[in-house]
């Protein structure tokens, strides 16, 4: 500290300001909980924890509310969204760095970037005019069809093919959150040394064992970035899904029936809220989701903050 203060007057100052932008960080995070702390804290009180987060009634008229439809909604797009899009980014990453014609790295890594630049509401019309009706259509009823009669697979695709789903709304969601992945992927691939693959191909390594044993794993801690940054993406989308999902409050095995996401159901309701009850419920959720965000994305830099000492031992 006394070491602070002796620097020259120009650096002090910038060490201030450099300070103050920092703690700023935590200035936002500890004042958005407890203004949605306070905000949420009648629905706290009249429904409790567990009770609100266990039950699925979403009920204004009754003023009975529960966070369990649209956890379930909101972890389910996730989940498959991420399923859809980490494996695609990581192949277009792939494609990019090792297999592509140079000319077309560029257009295509130009118009990767460009997926991450169309906002989201670009993306929710698009999937409601154009992807769900060929979702109803036709891919819906075609895995009804193959995987209808397979004992709990089937359970999955039930129901009336409507394309304003669970499914079409995990689909978009991927569509959203694949160049984040791709890009970052990319980035770290080309980070690999030059020689340590050229060493491999001179042991007479094919082109998919340079991949698979050098690329892939030198790159690592770069991608389950990318995945980081995804996954906090994916939970706190809000237009596009509204298009799609049709904010059901239900918990439904199939996948072709309408649902909500916590953040969906504050977009579409937060303007109908005509009780302190209801107004303090949407809050709850919010609270909710925002500690859910804040611990899943922790949990996973803990683990990759492992990852990363692990690796450079």
């Amino acid at each position: 500290m006394k070491k602070f203060f002796k620097l020259p007057a120009a650096d002090l100052i910038f060490a201030v300001i450099s300070f103050s932008a920092a703690f700023t960080i935590f200035t936002l995070i500890f004042s958005t909980i407890i203004v949605l702390y306070n905000e949420s804290s009648l629905a706290i009180h009249k429904f409790g924890l567990l009770n609100f987060i266990f039950t699925v009634d979403w009920d204004p008229v009754r003023e009975v509310f529960g966070a369990a439809a649209s956890l379930y909604g909101t972890l389910v797009t996730t989940i498959l969204a991420l399923s859809i899009a980490i494996p695609v980014s990581i192949g277009i990453a792939i494609f990019l760095t090792e297999i592509s014609p140079h000319f077309l790295k560029t257009p295509i890594g130009v118009a990767i970037e460009m997926l991450a630049a169309i906002p989201s509401i670009i993306y929710g019309m698009w999937g409601l005019f154009t992807l769900a009706p060929i979702m109803a259509e036709y891919i819906e009823p075609a895995l009804q069809s193959v995987f209808g009669d397979i004992p709990v697979i089937g359970k999955l695709f039930e129901g009336t093919p409507m394309g304003v789903d669970l499914l079409t709304a995990s689909i978009i969601l991927s569509i959203m959150i694949t160049p984040f992945i791709a890009s970052i992927s990319r980035d770290s691939f080309n980070l690999t040394p030059d020689i340590v693959k050229e060493s491999a191909y001179a042991l007479g390594a094919t082109k998919w064992e340079v991949i698979k044993d050098i690329v892939i794993p030198y790159s690592k801690l770069g991608v389950y970035g990318g995945i980081v940054l995804a996954l906090g993406r994916a939970l706190g989308e809000t237009m596009a899904v509204a298009f799609v999902l049709g904010n059901k409050h239900q918990i439904t095995p199939s996948l072709l029936d309408a649902a909500a996401t916590i953040t969906v159901t504050l977009a579409n309701e937060f303007t109908e809220a005509d009780s302190d009850i209801y107004l303090s419920s949407l809050f709850y959720l919010a609270l909710i989701l925002f500690l859910m965000s804040f611990t899943i994305l922790a949990v996973a830099k803990f683990f990759l903050l492992r990852a990363e000492k692990h690796y450079q031992r």
